[in-house]
């Protein structure tokens, strides 16, 4: 138990050494625990959460510094991976769509593509501020929600 508890800490360590937005809105969270949110260095956003046992690690990416163009001129990729948060095991085969509002109130859906098991769509962002990412999955014919702010720009 003690081991298990000093890697823990060490794994918190680590992830609290990047930086974290501290304006992060935590009533958009719907049923998940509150979550993580944070800005990684190469420009990539992250927000982490549990859901109903799930664990959802979602990563958004500009299509632009990932060198891909989108044909229909998405400017982000959204990606998901989805584990069972006790087992640690990867969730695969699930159908599920994500939801963006923009700042101005401009929504946006797309569904979840999956490929092998990471779970990605694309969507334009194009105007500063937050963003409202909702997203809908369904496992094993168990819905679940998972909502969280993006800060763009």
């Amino acid at each position: 138990m003690r081991n298990i508890i000093i890697i823990v800490s060490a794994l918190s360590l680590i992830t609290l050494s990047t930086p974290v937005f501290s304006g992060e809105d935590h009533s958009m969270h719907g049923a998940a625990s509150p979550g993580s949110t944070q800005a990684m260095p190469t420009g990539t956003f992250s927000h982490n959460a549990v859901v109903d046992g799930i664990r959802t690690e979602f990563q958004i990416m500009s299509l632009k510094d990932m060198n891909i163009k989108d044909p229909n001129g998405a400017t982000h990729h959204v990606m998901l991976r989805l584990f069972h948060d006790k087992m640690n095991h990867k969730i695969k085969n699930i159908v599920g769509k994500v939801k963006v509002v923009s700042p101005s109130g401009k929504e946006q859906t797309a569904p979840l593509k999956d490929y092998n098991g990471i779970y990605a769509a694309n969507f334009s962002f194009t105007d500063k501020g937050k963003y409202g990412v909702i997203c809908l999955f369904k496992e094993e014919g168990k819905k679940h929600l998972v909502k969280f702010w993006y800060p763009h720009g």
